[in-house]
């Protein structure tokens, strides 16, 4: 494979895979794949938002309701933006992994947000 082609690592999305013998590996969270497995799984998890846009890895998403976050003294407020967000198939229904200022990383469930 040449270096343009090769996918991004479907642990952490990261663009700095590389080719080791029949492997894929990705040098910021190490994870190791075979080429044929990430063309099974790049884009199978489907998430839409509080409004049924289809959500990406990387968007930006709005908070849309008022929620409380446990071992925080406040609310995360409706109209909190939140950037980079990364898609995942989490338990509980929380599909979104994100950072957010003041919060640090959190999962969040895409009923919601809204794509930014």
């Amino acid at each position: 494979m040449s270096e343009t082609a090769l996918p991004p690592c479907p642990q952490c999305g990261s663009a700095y895979a590389y080719e080791d013998g029949g492997q894929l590996v990705c040098p910021e969270c190490s994870h190791e794949w075979s080429p044929n497995e990430a063309s099974a799984e790049s884009d199978s998890i489907e998430v839409r938002d509080a409004v049924g846009n289809l959500l990406a890895d990387g968007d930006s998403v709005t908070v849309v309701k008022d929620l409380k976050v446990k071992g925080a003294s406040n609310a995360l407020k409706v109209g909190t933006r939140i950037k980079g967000v990364r898609l995942i198939d989490g338990a509980d229904g929380h599909n979104i992994d994100c950072k957010i200022d003041g919060f640090g990383a959190m999962r969040l469930k895409s009923e919601f947000v809204k794509k930014a």
